[in-house]
């Protein structure tokens, strides 16, 4: 046959199995991302370093973006992989190369120690990490949904997003403790280093969980053609619902919770420590969010969880963001829960979303490459953009009005989506 619906040869995993063995690898995934964005200032000294620490600060930024422009090619190389060999595959071999590049950036000397060849490298293993995470997130999220029984497909896909932001939630952990901890010397010199060198072990343990994954999904045999040029023909529509899909979730989540500890600490005066103190504190309502809202959406349908989002952000940004903009923690951590509210609506009901929309034919390749390519354009540019925009106009509001704009190209798709909860079968 040209195509297989399951692989009639494999058993059924456990769902909770499943949950696990996807989970932890976005955990590993994300907390890398995470560790890199909130010690960006850092870095961006200790391998750009300039008089100006504004231009060590872009320069920082630019090379976090270069990891996500490598994540469209990641998404093309595992989406055709899953698509012809399973989604199992893209599981195991994506985390294994986070894993590796991952440690050595942890070991990767500095600008002061090898010169040019510093951010040089520091770059190569950034686009290296971007391309295993093309495939990362969007494999176990179809992975997951293609396993769930009717009725419980949110709930168990809005594990992948509670996976994302525990490990956005470790790296905010672990840099709060680092930076309390060790005095400023200390954490230029070395102690940036450590959390790259624990993601090597989150690394180990997914790759010892995800062993015993086999294909078991839509998977597409001998037709000749490939799965990235099949699925640009004939899902270019999908494609562009979900790239609107994502734009406010996905800026806002870089914007929110990874470029914001930067924003206090260089723009309101909040000491870095206090800032990813705030910080984690959000997130831990934003774990807890994700899996009730994706829960939630089994219930009453994904739309109108999507649109009390989208709607909400582009309402309340502004004002959010102007309260996090008090030197007073309560103003602070009261906008960031606001937005962690918001976007965790649309963490929950997006992923599950996402697969109920896509055809099972080049399912994977259609949604990790119209995922990847927006997060590659507006998500991962976002600390970079909004960084940029402040030093060019001064006004520390813009970021809040950039992410407007996204909440009101997502809020015209979501109006626009049927409702696909309640269907049997996808």
């Amino acid at each position: 046959m040209e195509w297989d619906e399951r692989l009639m040869t494999e058993k059924p995993p456990k769902i909770s199995k499943s949950i696990f063995a996807g989970t932890i690898g976005n955990i590993m995934e994300w907390f890398d991302f995470a560790v890199y964005g909130f010690f960006a200032p850092v870095i961006g000294r200790q391998f750009f370093p300039n008089e100006d620490p504004v231009t060590s600060l872009l320069a920082a930024f630019g090379v976090f973006a270069s990891g996500f422009l490598a994540r469209p090619l990641g998404a093309a190389f595992f989406g055709h992989l899953g698509d012809r060999y399973g989604r199992g595959v893209v599981l195991k071999s994506s985390v294994i190369l986070m894993g590796v590049s991952t440690g050595l950036l942890g070991l990767l000397p500095s600008y002061a120690a090898i010169g040019l060849a510093a951010p040089v490298l520091l770059t190569l293993l950034r686009i290296a990490q971007g391309f295993s995470v093309g495939g990362e997130y969007t494999g176990s999220v179809i992975y997951l949904v293609e396993h769930a029984p009717a009725g419980r497909r949110g709930l168990v896909s809005g594990w992948s997003g509670f996976g994302a932001v525990a490990g956005f939630l470790l790296g905010s952990a672990v840099g709060a403790l680092i930076s309390a901890v060790l005095p400023d010397e200390a954490l230029h010199a070395w102690g940036w280093r450590l959390p790259f060198l624990l993601g090597v072990s989150i690394a180990g343990l997914a790759v010892f969980f995800r062993r015993g994954l086999g294909p078991g999904e839509t998977v597409d045999r001998g037709s000749g053609r490939l799965p990235l040029a099949a699925a640009v023909r004939t899902q270019w529509r999908a494609m562009l619902r979900i790239a609107g899909l994502i734009l406010m979730a996905n800026v806002g989540f870089y914007m929110m919770f990874v470029y914001v500890t930067t924003f206090l600490s260089e723009q309101v005066g909040v000491p870095m420590a206090e800032a990813l103190e705030i910080d984690t504190a959000a997130m831990c309502v934003l774990m807890v969010i994700v899996p009730l809202a994706a829960w939630l959406s089994d219930r009453v349908g994904r739309k109108p969880i999507l649109v009390i989002a989208s709607v909400g952000c582009l309402l309340l940004a502004v004002p959010l963001f102007f309260a996090i903009q008090h030197d007073h923690p309560a103003l602070i951590l009261g906008g960031q829960l606001g937005f962690a509210l918001l976007i965790g609506l649309a963490f929950g009901a997006n992923p599950v979303t996402l697969v109920e929309i896509t055809p099972p034919r080049y399912r994977c390749t259609t949604i990790s490459v119209a995922y990847n390519i927006t997060l590659a354009i507006f998500g991962g540019t976002t600390p970079l953009v909004a960084a940029w925009l402040i030093h060019q106009t001064g006004e520390t509001l813009v970021p809040a009005y950039y992410l407007v704009a996204m909440a009101a190209v997502t809020t015209g798709v979501v109006l626009t989506l049927r409702e696909t909860a309640f269907e049997k079968s996808i």
